[in-house]
């Protein structure tokens, strides 16, 4: 959550942010928050005033019962009990403006960087990056044009067109070609468990583990200690990292113990991290983790939502980082050329985009979604955000580094990222990759699959 140093030192500028990212109410909520505040401290300096005075009169009753002066001494005895009903009072006047302060906070987002664009839609992101795509003039047009190209080249703008363009299309949807294959059952996981739960079978259960294993290799590679953290977390982790009470509602929740089935391992990680101080020598801290996912996805039925393209219930690996904050967007850098370094072997059109302040998530600072092109449903498929949280984390958190030069304890700053996420992975390895002979493993792959081919 936003600290109040950063309130106090840049209202307006935490105010225009705020309604960069198209938060309503941005002015009245920080109003609301300094107006607790205000009366926060108002409770302590007459706490402090009551206790000094009390203080005061504790040490003159000794000395005027020594002197006699018993009526005195009793009269400053019953001045005394009654300031420790008013301190009592103060502390609960004090500790509740505390909590309202805390509970509004936490209803407040991240505040977008400056280099983030303009915007309320994914419509308004920005196409900052086109690979593995054998158009060179769309390449240099996007590049060019930027948003406005972006929306003219989106294959998801009109559902009529792309729902035609499926069913002229030569190649074969992904759920064609599971059932084609016998990949993928999702009739048999609705019959357990509900649409969005598919049931993965002989090869294509084989090429989920080739992809798990292929991602934890990379990332191992690339410096990530490997971490298996549970995947059912208390309410205190979900507000560590700002899905409670931001998106309470699009996740599963155990009633009976009050506990939460993670949306992404990014959850259970960096809480590893709540409570924490970590010597800057330690930093940056890289961690990776494979977890199973799971989302309601509250909304989102009728749209987009066939096959692999929306689940309950998915795989996914998750890489994490702890960084101070003058290294952090280094550390941001080098993530995004991870997962894009993941997609080129994996040899998969894909665009990286800066989202606009409109399309971030609540907790984000800055995020870059990648996304792979589906050559049979001729459309983009998100794959992974990579999103840099700044200190918004760190301090719902309260994790902080010593700095080696003057002991000062102060916020980290938390970035994570999709690295990556396997069901639309998966969708576009099929479609893009299928052959009269079968569908074709990528070279990179083929190790952890132990076959050039699906047949």
């Amino acid at each position: 959550m936003l600290t109040l140093k950063q309130i106090y030192d840049d209202k307006a500028k935490i105010v225009a942010g705020l309604n960069k990212k198209h938060f309503a109410g941005a002015e009245e909520a920080i109003e609301k928050v300094l107006e607790q505040d205000a009366l926060r401290k108002s409770a302590q300096q007459k706490k402090d005033a009551a206790a000094a005075e009390m203080n005061k009169l504790s040490k003159e009753i000794g000395k005027l019962f020594a002197q006699g002066k018993q009526e005195e001494a009793n009269e400053a005895k019953t001045q005394t009990a009654s300031l420790k009903e008013q301190i009592k009072s103060l502390e609960e006047e004090q500790a509740a403006a505390e909590q309202e302060q805390t509970r509004l906070l936490l209803t407040i987002p991240n505040v977008p960087y400056d280099i983030v664009p303009e915007g309320a839609s994914a419509e308004d992101n920005l196409a900052v990056t086109i690979g593995n795509w054998p158009n060179q003039p769309m390449i240099d047009a996007i590049k060019k044009d930027g948003a406005v190209a972006l929306r003219d080249w989106d294959g998801e703008t009109d559902e009529k067109i792309a729902a035609e363009r499926i069913a002229q299309s030569e190649k074969l949807p992904h759920w064609e070609l599971a059932k084609k294959y016998n990949l993928i059952d999702f009739d048999l996981g609705v019959k357990i468990s509900g649409a969005g739960f598919p049931v993965y079978i002989g090869q294509g259960a084989r090429l989920q583990r080739a992809l798990i294993n292929f991602f934890l290799a990379e990332a191992n590679k690339a410096g990530y200690t490997e971490i298996m953290p549970p995947t059912v977390v208390n309410a205190a982790s979900g507000y560590g990292t700002g899905q409670l009470p931001d998106k309470e509602g699009q996740m599963y929740h155990c009633e009976v113990d009050d506990l939460y089935l993670i949306p992404t391992a990014e959850v259970p990680v960096t809480n590893l991290y709540r409570d924490v101080i970590i010597e800057e020598k330690e930093l940056p801290i890289k961690n990776c983790a494979y977890t199973e996912c799971f989302r309601r996805e509250a909304g989102s039925y009728g749209k987009d939502v066939r096959g692999l393209n929306r689940l309950h219930e998915f795989s996914k690996i998750e890489i994490v980082r702890i960084d101070t904050p003058e290294h952090s967007d280094a550390s941001h850098k080098e993530m995004l050329e991870h997962v894009e370094g993941l997609l080129k072997k994996l040899e998969l059109p894909y665009r990286i985009l800066r989202l606009s302040g409109g399309d971030m998530s609540f907790t984000a600072a800055l995020c870059y979604d990648f996304e792979v092109y589906s050559e049979a449903q001729h459309r983009w498929l998100e794959v992974s955000s990579t999103s840099n949280f700044d200190t918004y984390q760190a301090n719902r958190l309260k994790c902080r580094y010593r700095r080696a030069e003057d002991k000062k304890v102060t916020l980290c700053h938390t970035l994570n990222g999709s690295a990556l996420a396997l069901p639309r992975i998966v969708a576009a390895l099929l479609e893009n990759n299928q052959t009269e002979e079968g569908i074709r493993i990528p070279a990179a792959l083929q190790p952890y699959f132990g076959a050039d081919m699906i047949k």
